[in-house]
């Protein structure tokens, strides 16, 4: 724990909002955890709670650290609640929304705390135009599973403090992250160079070369982790859609970053990925 920073606010109870709140609680921050709708808040705690129970089974957690952890953390049923040192935002990809909640949560904390948004794509200068105190607006950018992966992308925008870069990136350090620092460009570092992954794999199952199964299994022997398909319908093919038209649209529709019609025909049909129960692939509970 930084002594600038003691309590923590996440916005957005979804995947990536739940993990960075797990993140911070088990690093010693005294973390609130809020959303929109309160029964998603209390269904991302309980997560947390399995999570951290199949932690202590694997011998990765102890005992002590579960409880610890689960002691820092709360559910707040009212924005107005977040008074805290740091705000970290991962609601929906949309500017006006991050714009809208970053002025409230600046006036309730009178200008006092740290804003930081965990946008994948959107500008942080955009974000920041919105506020009074632009200087205090900051890129945070987590990777799912934020709990698990190590990187985080630290986002100066045109407005950004430097204090502020330093303390957020000090704090994320504090949460045993690697932290890169990047200048506010559309999808930072990793996603622009990481769309190519999605939007050429894309390419290849429209023109019908292979099918999902077989691309991801092609990328997963050249080394990655997961295939594009898996990653997608992990991170949720709404928010890699998302992420793809907005970078898309920040490079002038330039054709290399042209979203795909079989993605855009998934999300118009719900199949959104494991959040669903479908997405390229199908799930079960």
């Amino acid at each position: 724990m930084i002594d600038s920073i003691k309590t923590v606010a996440v916005v957005g109870a979804g995947t990536m909002g739940q993990g960075i709140a797990q993140v911070c609680a088990m690093s010693g921050y005294k973390t609130m955890l809020f959303d929109i709708d309160l029964t998603l808040s209390r269904k991302a705690l309980a997560a947390i709670h399995q999570n951290l129970e199949a932690g202590v089974a694997k011998g990765k957690v102890t005992v002590e650290a579960k409880t610890k952890t689960i002691e820092q953390l709360h559910a707040a049923s009212e924005l107005t609640e977040l008074k805290v040192d740091l705000v970290i935002e991962a609601v929906v990809e949309k500017l006006e929304i991050k714009q809208q909640l970053f002025s409230q949560l600046e006036s309730i904390n009178q200008g006092r705390c740290i804003l930081a948004s965990n946008t994948s794509s959107i500008s942080i200068t955009q974000i920041a135009a919105a506020l009074k105190q632009p200087e205090r607006c900051v890129g945070l950018h987590f990777f799912n599973p934020a709990h698990l992966m190590k990187l985080v992308e630290v986002v100066n925008g045109a407005a950004t403090d430097p204090s502020v870069v330093l303390q957020v990136t000090d704090f994320a350090k504090s949460l045993s992250k690697i932290t890169v620092a990047t200048k506010d460009s559309p999808g930072f570092i990793v996603n622009r160079v990481a769309r190519h992954y999605y939007v050429e794999a894309l390419k290849l199952l429209e023109e019908g070369v292979a099918d999902e199964a077989t691309i991801d299994s092609l990328m997963r022997s050249a080394g990655f982790k997961m295939g594009p398909f898996e990653l997608m319908d992990l991170i949720g093919v709404d928010v890699n859609l998302a992420v793809t038209t907005s970078l898309y649209n920040s490079f002038y529709q330039e054709h290399r970053f042209k979203p795909s019609v079989i993605q855009q025909q998934k999300v118009a049909a719900g199949h959104l990925g494991k959040k669903t129960g479908k997405g390229f692939y199908e799930y079960t509970k």
